[in-house]
């Protein structure tokens, strides 16, 4: 049997991070309705304290997701979840992110412009990619 999953990413600003995220792939932040969260709180599943506000909206503190403009049968949720600790070795797993060779030195650049960091450039063969870290030190390829 096949399952399907998500993507998740342990960060110290979860919206912050997600909005970087979305902007860098071209994909799309889910919305956070604010009328559940107040009902979730009103039942007691939540309280004030489980909320804050991003770009003026009332959201979950603990994390937010991203997905695909074509949605879930495009690519997996990515979820960039609230850790308190911050990052401190290298990613055991991370996310190649194909952009074509002729534009792997634009999106590197405007990445950078974007709080990014340019860590590794590799070859192998013909094929080459750029390693580089999000503003909170997640690496991710760019090929």
């Amino acid at each position: 049997m096949a399952y399907d999953f998500q993507v998740v990413i342990d960060t110290g600003d979860p919206h912050r991070l997600a909005d970087w995220w979305a902007d860098a792939l071209g994909w799309t932040v889910e919305a956070q309705e604010e009328a559940f969260i107040r009902e979730m709180i009103e039942k007691g599943y939540a309280t004030e304290d489980d909320t804050t506000r991003h770009n003026g909206a009332l959201v979950w503190k603990s994390g937010t997701a991203i997905r695909h403009p074509a949605g879930l049968e495009r690519a997996p949720r990515v979820l960039f979840q609230f850790v308190p600790e911050p990052k401190t070795v290298k990613n055991r797993v991370h996310l190649d992110v194909r952009v074509g060779a002729g534009n792997i030195d634009s999106v590197v650049e405007q990445l950078t412009a974007k709080g990014a960091t340019v860590l590794h450039r590799g070859r192998q063969g013909p094929h080459w990619w750029v390693t580089i870290a999000d503003p909170e030190g997640n690496e991710l390829c760019i090929t």
